[in-house]
This record gives structure tokens, sequence and C-alpha cells, in this order.
């Protein structure tokens, strides 16, 4: 009875705390609606490729024309360590990082400028042909993990603009 009684009083405190799902309102929600309106430019290479259709999955457009557009250079590197006596390298890391910009088409204005990146461990076999396949899954794991984090920022600039513009109509009124 006490654990029930300790959980109503959490979850009570919880409430009362401020925090909202960033995603309140589903499809239809201001967040996912903000989202709706970025287009992806095009980025360079196999990496780029996996990227932008990550992010283009995550970015469900509504229609209309675009308001900002995303711009991403991909940074992805392979790094040999864990070498044997022979000289031989055992293990490698993939590292896939990202540098993003969010612009908004009328103005040109550079809105969210940041970074976000991966990396993650492979080993070197015998075979040639198993460590490239090892590479290339890497690769698309480290995309939909790159692709994860801009959105996430994404998310985090829309529920901020949603705020700034709340506070801009109730000065107004």
């Amino acid at each position: 009875m006490k654990r029930i009684a300790l959980l109503f009083a959490a979850t009570a405190l919880l409430s009362a705390c401020g925090l909202r799902p960033v995603y309140s309102g589903g499809s239809s929600g201001p967040v996912a609606q903000a989202l709706s309106n970025i287009e992806v430019a095009p980025i360079e290479g196999k990496g780029g490729w996996l990227v932008r259709n990550a992010l283009q999955d995550r970015l469900i457009h509504n229609g209309n024309g675009p308001r900002y557009r995303l711009v991403v250079k991909l940074d992805d590197s392979i790094e040999g360590f864990g070498v044997r006596a022979d000289d031989a390298i055992t293990r490698e890391r993939r590292t896939l990082r990202a540098r993003y910009q969010l612009v908004d088409e009328a103005t040109g204005t550079q809105m969210v400028d940041a970074t976000a990146g991966s990396d993650a461990g492979i080993d070197v076999t015998s075979s040639e042909y198993a460590t490239i396949a090892a590479e290339d899954t890497a690769l698309e794991r480290l995309s939909q993990t790159v692709a994860d984090q801009i959105i996430a920022r994404l998310a985090l600039f829309a529920v901020e603009e949603q705020r700034a513009a709340a506070a801009k109509s109730r000065e107004g009124q």
C-alpha cells in the first residue's frame, strides 16, 4: 500500500514540474508541423545518401513548400587500432560526424548551426569481404544515429520557436 501511495505522489509531483512531451498532438502537433516544413539539401557521398534518406524518413512533408532548408556536411573516417605483433590491424573505429545548418528560405538566416556524430567499433577479420560488409553495416547504423540526433535538435528548435511565438502573441495582446 505504501508503494502505491508513493507512486501516486511521484506522479503528482512529475505532472507539476512543467515537462511536456515534445511531440504532443501527434502528426498535427506544432513540432511535427514545424519539422514538416524542412527540406533536406543533397549530401555528398554514400554516407550522405544514407543520412539524407534517414532524415527524409523522419520529416513527414505536409505538401506545403518548405520554410527551411537543412544543409548537412559529413566527415566519415575509418581509423585502425588494435594492432597485433605482426602489425596487422585487428580493430577499426568508423566515425561519422555531421555539421548541419538550418536556414530560413525566406530570409537566408541561419537558425541552427550544430554538430552530431557517433562512432562504431569494427572487428577486422581475415576475410576482406567480411570486413567491408562490417564497415558498410556500421555506416548504415551511424547514419541512423546521426539522423536521430539531428531530428532531436531540430525538434528542440521547433519547441523554442513555438514558445517564442506564444510569448510574442501574449505581449501583443
